[in-house]
């Protein structure tokens, strides 16, 4: 049976040009550039929990590095290292070979470096922590929303969540439509891009992992303002567009999670310029909402009613 090292070796031993010393060691070197400030994040994904059990191991591995990724959008950093740690029930040469590919196509493509991490048997559960860098004052915070803001949201809402529950055989008549959204459930796209284009112009950022009205929620809170969000201008696949009027679909979007979206505001002075953002970064921004004074997050529909918001996000410890 392979060793632990031998399987390091084999499936997660990569070229790591931009470390002083990587994978091989008690601890990884690095060496940060001059005057930047480090954005460090750590995500734990458990089988059951996060992701369903035989899920594609190509697009885990793609998921488990993404959503990291998705971390680092949401501060403006550009991605350097990170490293995995990864409980295993068995040794499965094939799966662990899927695994480490979907998750080295996707570092290479940000040029992210695998730099260390450990293995164990147990429930199959992958913790990542990647580091990025990021101008020393100009990284995107949650805190720097003020009144006047315009609220905007990146690429589409809420085809993951339908895709889920489309997995999960609660779709109904719409489980044909909701499937289609399982590529953006199994292997979401991290703004990197945008998030490094929105350097110096977003007020504030977060990136949507566990619903929108939650996320915008924290943003809220820590900026200590409000927001009234248009519910019809948010942006949706044209498949999902068709069934506007279908309540799952209006909690997908608003509440579902898993899109990995970028949620973030800028002052309406700056429209132009975040439209310049989103199209150097090739990703739709859409402008759905103002930040106003108060706490409230309140949902408009159209006509300008208010709309009653989804149940809270996604919540590990929830008896619900």
């Amino acid at each position: 049976m392979a060793s632990e090292f031998d399987l390091i070796a084999r499936h997660f031993t990569w070229p790591s040009p931009g470390a002083l010393l990587a994978v091989g060691d008690d601890a990884a070197l690095l060496s940060p550039a001059a005057g930047a400030a480090l954005a460090v994040s750590t995500d734990l994904l458990v089988e059951g929990t996060h992701f369903l059990a035989g899920t594609d191991p190509r697009r885990l591995g793609h998921k488990c590095l993404a959503v990291n990724l998705s971390d680092l959008a949401a501060m403006g950093a550009r991605p350097r290292w990170f490293t995995l740690g990864l409980s295993l029930p068995a040794v499965d040469e094939a799966w662990l070979a899927a695994f480490a590919a979907g998750m080295r196509a996707l570092a290479q493509a940000h040029g992210i470096e695998l730099v260390g991490g450990d293995t164990t048997r147990g429930p199959l559960t992958i913790a990542i922590t990647v580091i990025g860098e990021v101008p020393a004052g100009e990284a995107l915070r949650r805190d720097g929303a003020q009144a006047g803001d315009e609220v905007w949201v990146s690429g589409e809402l809420g085809e993951a969540a339908c895709a889920l529950l489309a997995l999960q055989g609660r779709a109904g008549s719409r489980a044909a439509v909701f499937a289609r959204g399982r590529e953006r459930l199994e292997a979401p796209r991290p703004r990197v891009a945008l998030g490094l284009a929105l350097r110096g112009v977003a007020s504030a950022a977060i990136d949507v992992s566990d619903g929108l009205c939650a996320d915008l929620g924290h943003v809220l809170e820590r900026s200590g303002v409000g927001a009234r969000v248009r519910v019809d201008d948010l942006p949706r696949s044209d498949a999902l567009a068709g069934c506007r009027d279908d309540p799952a679909v209006r909690a997908a979007v608003l509440g579902g999670g898993d899109d990995y979206e970028l949620c973030f505001t800028a002052p309406a002075s700056r429209h132009d310029r975040v439209l310049a953002a989103g199209a150097a970064a090739g990703v739709r921004v859409s402008a759905v909402g103002e930040i106003v004074a108060g706490r409230e997050l309140v949902l408009l529909d159209g006509h300008g009613a208010v709309v009653r918001p989804p149940r809270a996000g996604y919540e590990h410890f929830s008896d619900g």
